[in-house]
């Protein structure tokens, strides 16, 4: 859709809809740019405050993912009033403002509309140097891939919906999907990534394909080192716990990635339609102690090495 509109040809556009990045980046001067991105969604877990803080946390991980700090958040709130109460919404909003809080980031209003059915995220702007900014368009040959969350989530979100996931399952999930991605900011203030996106609706290999068309490379993931929430996400693999978005990824996924033997539930994972993921980095082999250094002071969840890039031409992605 989006190349159906006309280009932007401002110069301190430094990152538009071109590279398929997670937010836009525009220079104010030469050592501040503004990082603007936009996100909701539907409910995906039935506890409200639940939702607003993992809507929220999914919003401002766009900014963490282009390097930058967010400073400002606006609300974006759609439901359907004569259904949900006032005190349900309130709820909703008072987890998206503690997210918002946590990030150091200031709520300055929004806007609700009537719907259906209740969406929610948030408008975030934030602010990154011209020259630390994190893109799809800077991966590198030989760039190793670390993730920082495991996979799963879709599947298991999807389990809870069926009443298949167990309540540990399900209070893990939660917990995970509401925390945020802070260390891309300080990795990018760092000078130590380039490359990087957030793993979301398009699942790690959605995401990666991006990230390989934008740069020119190619990608090879080890599927055996790639994070899972837990054993219980195959086994509702298996029951068919599998949503919508992540069966839309995986066909795309079937068009430029080369199998080779992986498993038909290691597929299902890396295409897994992630809610408020983590981040995806391609780090320079020299920095990746540094990197892994400045995720443990974060108490980042995992720093799982993935893969690499490698050089095209071949296929975009191979999974081994």
């Amino acid at each position: 859709m989006l190349r159906r509109l006309p280009a932007t040809d401002d110069p301190n556009l430094l990152v538009g809809a071109a590279t398929a990045d997670d937010a836009g980046v525009y220079r104010l001067r030469a050592d501040l740019a503004l990082v603007q991105t936009v996100d909701f969604f539907t409910p995906i877990v039935d506890d409200p405050y639940a939702y607003g803080q993992i809507a929220a946390a999914n919003s401002l991980s766009d900014c963490y993912a282009m390097g930058g700090r967010p400073i400002t958040a606006m609300n974006v709130m759609r439901a359907p009033t004569d259904l949900v109460p006032p005190e349900v919404i309130a709820q909703i909003l008072r987890g998206g403002a503690a997210k918002v809080k946590e990030a150091g980031c200031a709520l300055v209003g929004g806007h609700t509309i009537r719907n259906p059915e209740p969406v929610y995220g948030l408008s975030v702007t934030g602010t990154v140097h011209p020259k630390r900014v994190m893109t799809n368009a800077a991966a590198r040959p030989g760039d190793l891939l670390v993730l920082t969350k495991p996979l799963g989530t879709g599947v298991i979100t999807t389990g809870i919906k069926r009443g298949l996931a167990s309540p540990a399952l399900e209070k893990k999930v939660v917990v995970l999907m509401s925390r945020l991605n802070t260390p891309g900011a300080d990795l990018a203030e760092a000078g130590l990534v380039k490359a990087a996106t957030d793993v979301t609706g398009f699942g790690l290999l959605g995401h990666l394909a991006s990230m390989c068309r934008a740069s020119a490379v190619g990608a090879e993931i080890d599927a055996a080192k790639v994070p899972t929430i837990g054993p219980e996400v195959f086994d509702l693999i298996r029951q068919d716990c599998v949503p919508g978005g992540s069966r839309a990824n995986r066909e795309c996924a079937d068009e430029c990635t080369d199998w080779s033997d992986t498993e038909d539930v290691l597929r299902t994972l890396l295409t897994d339609a992630q809610t408020s993921g983590g981040l995806l980095l391609c780090v320079p082999p020299k920095r990746l102690d540094a990197v892994r250094a400045v995720l443990k002071k974060n108490r980042t969840p995992v720093a799982a090495l993935v893969g690499r890039m490698v050089k095209r031409p071949g296929p975009l992605i191979a999974v081994g």
